[in-house]
């Protein structure tokens, strides 16, 4: 994992407990296990992601469409964001 990407979890992280579920510990998860299906958040929640990493590492979701599967986990989010650097 190179530093960008390991800074990129630690920021995505630290959002992801702003919104999380109470009694969901982000810690539980590992990088590939679904965010709404592990309840550590819901899928209104995915808004606020996609807000997240627009305005942080402006990807726009207008422009490239909405695949709710790219925003799943912490994995896939992260791989999002390499794709877009």
């Amino acid at each position: 994992m190179n530093g960008d990407r390991q800074q990129w979890r630690q920021h995505l992280e630290q959002f992801l407990r702003t919104i999380q579920k109470p009694g969901r510990p982000l810690e539980s998860l590992g990088q590939s296990d679904g965010l709404v299906s592990s309840g550590l958040i819901d899928s209104l929640a995915l808004v606020q992601i996609v807000l997240y990493l627009e305005e942080t590492y402006g990807i726009d979701f207008a422009a490239r469409g909405f695949d709710p599967d790219r925003l799943a986990s912490m994995a896939s989010i992260l791989d999002l964001i390499e794709e877009t650097r």
